[in-house]
């Protein structure tokens, strides 16, 4: 498993395409990744489900898990790609307090694409009524928080080249930086 890469959040609204390419990014470094997702407890999912959106206190034992499991690499070593939506500030602090030099990978993209991309697909427990009120709860990403934006409407394995091409100006330089760019 590569040790080069600090551990990595793939975040962004639900039908951005974190699964898709935090699977791909984790290939290509080899990183082992995670979906969020399955964190998840089945009140969290079931709630969903119902197209009731999770509040805070919904979210905090699940992102707990998603530091913890960040904090805690297979055998002690290497990095982790986890994808999850990291909406608010609050979240993606928490999860700085179990690994600091977190990077977030936030997946933007236009609301009537990720529309789109919601309308074509069955997902377990997020009904696309929820993309609203996930879209209403998204933070921007701060100057101060290690981050890369990569624009969903490239190709999955270009987004994936220039966000490979962007960690490796970020380990170098910059907290915020523009896949492709």
């Amino acid at each position: 498993m590569n040790t080069n890469h600090p551990p990595l959040v793939v975040m962004g609204v639900s039908g951005c395409g974190k699964s898709t390419i935090g699977f791909l990014l984790g290939e290509r470094l080899g990183i082992r990744f995670f979906d969020g997702d399955d964190f998840h407890p089945p009140a969290n999912k079931a709630k969903m489900a119902s197209g009731t959106p999770l509040d805070d206190d919904d979210r905090a034992p699940w992102l707990a898990q998603i530091g913890a499991a960040l904090a805690t690499p297979a055998n002690g070593t290497g990095s982790r790609i986890i994808a999850c939506s990291a909406l608010k500030r609050r979240y993606r602090d928490l999860l700085r307090g179990f690994v600091p030099d977190l990077v977030f990978i936030h997946l933007s993209g236009e609301a009537t694409t990720i529309s789109g991309r919601l309308g074509g697909r069955a997902h377990e427990y997020m009904p696309s009524s929820l993309l609203a009120s996930q879209l209403a709860t998204l933070e921007p990403l701060g100057p101060d928080e290690a981050h890369i934006v990569a624009d969903i409407l490239d190709d999955p394995e270009r987004l994936v080249d220039g966000i490979v091409r962007q960690l490796e100006v970020l380990a170098g330089r910059s907290t915020a930086v523009a896949a492709g760019a």
